[in-house]
């Protein structure tokens, strides 16, 4: 069995996504630290970003949220 079909059975707890948070956190404010062209863009390339990246997780949560409606 490869590591990729083990990583199907996989279950994070909350304090586990607290941690990878905070790590993300941290990666992306040492990378800005030491590539200072990355903070010279205009806010809204930030939020188009932003809005980018929300998309998917957001229909993922309210998708959850209808099916336990229909419960």
């Amino acid at each position: 069995m490869t590591i990729i079909n083990n990583l199907k059975n996989f279950k994070a707890d909350w304090l586990d996504v607290t941690f990878i948070k905070i790590g993300v956190l941290a990666a992306t404010l040492f990378i800005a630290k030491l590539w200072d062209p990355i903070l010279s863009m205009d806010w809204y390339w930030y939020f188009i970003v932003w809005i980018l990246a929300a998309i998917k997780p957001m229909i993922t949560f309210f998708k959850w949220v209808k099916s336990w409606e229909n419960k």
